[in-house]
């Protein structure tokens, strides 16, 4: 069961409707002795209190306590805004990964598994690897197929966009 621990002064308002707010922090101890803590909400108008995830784990009630009076009318209201905005979709769509042709024992990266996390991502990693391995990724994972590409010529900017090209079109396929 938690606690109220201490209740704010400051009047926070929403940034969607203007709601004026009162903030409080609450506390309850969780099995293995630690304490959590986290915000709630209360509307000045009597809606719904809106509570937060939970905001810290403390060692014990009076270092939860401490970390309470140190919060500023900052915090509180980018704790506010965390509170009422929902979190982003996630997508349970599984990414089909294509396995690479024969061995990869020299490749350094997946390039499609980074791909799924992000092509900037994807881009950054690839941008941090020597010509060498850029060539072993494209290799491993016969991303240049058939063509008659001299990969020894290619300088590194010019293999990460093969990669990238190659990874996308494969994905969108």
């Amino acid at each position: 069961m938690g606690h109220v621990l201490l209740a704010y002064q400051w009047p926070l308002r929403t940034t969607q409707d203007e709601t004026v707010n009162t903030a409080r922090v609450c506390g309850r101890q969780r099995d293995d002795g630690t304490w959590e803590g986290w915000l709630e909400f209360v509307p000045d108008e009597g809606s719904a209190v809106v509570r937060s995830q939970r905001e810290t784990t403390q060692p014990n009630l009076v270092d939860l306590e401490y970390w309470a009076t140190g919060l500023t009318p900052v915090y509180l209201e980018g704790a506010l805004e965390r509170a009422l905005t929902p979190p982003p979709a996630v997508s349970t769509r599984p990414v089909d990964i294509p396995a690479p042709k024969g061995p990869v024992t020299e490749s350094v990266l997946n390039p499609f598994s980074v791909y799924a996390k992000g092509e900037g991502l994807l881009r950054r990693q690839l941008g941090a690897l020597s010509p060498r391995h850029l060539r072993a990724i494209v290799r491993a994972y016969d991303l240049a197929g058939a063509s008659d590409l001299d990969l020894e010529a290619m300088t590194g900017p010019e293999l990460v966009a093969l990669i990238v090209l190659a990874v996308r079109s494969r994905l969108a396929a």
